[in-house]
């Protein structure tokens, strides 16, 4: 059970920070933890204390719920990974993006609107 999680702790790590185009050597550089750790963390052979977690988590905007409950839904995640993202931007960021998320919610709701009257 233990390595598991070790496992899916490592696998989560290894793809978020694959999604935001790091290499390994990047992540260990920008959370002031060494190559071979990092490695180690996403491979599933080390357990990390709740410091480095930490680091590494804020760093790849992630939640520490998605690291340990993996069962949890995907929306909750995704929620979750915004809300960290969100949370690390300034006052001024948080207000451009919620004006930038309103706009693009209002284009897709007309595009579907529009989708709908066509099909009708």
């Amino acid at each position: 059970m233990r390595k598991n999680i070790l496992q899916h702790i490592g696998a989560i790590v290894s793809g978020r920070r694959n999604e935001e185009h790091l290499t390994q050597q990047q992540l260990a550089q920008q959370t002031g933890r060494g190559l071979r750790h990092i490695q180690n963390i996403e491979k599933g052979r080390v357990n990390a204390s709740i410091e480095v977690l930490a680091d590494v988590i804020y760093r790849l905007g992630l939640s520490a719920d998605v690291l340990f409950y993996p069962e949890m839904p995907k929306i909750e995640q995704q929620t979750k990974q915004l809300l960290c993202k969100f949370a690390a931007c300034t006052e001024e960021e948080r207000a451009f993006l919620l004006k930038t998320l309103d706009c693009m919610v209002e284009q897709m709701q007309d595009q579907h609107k529009n989708a709908n009257k066509n099909i009708k």
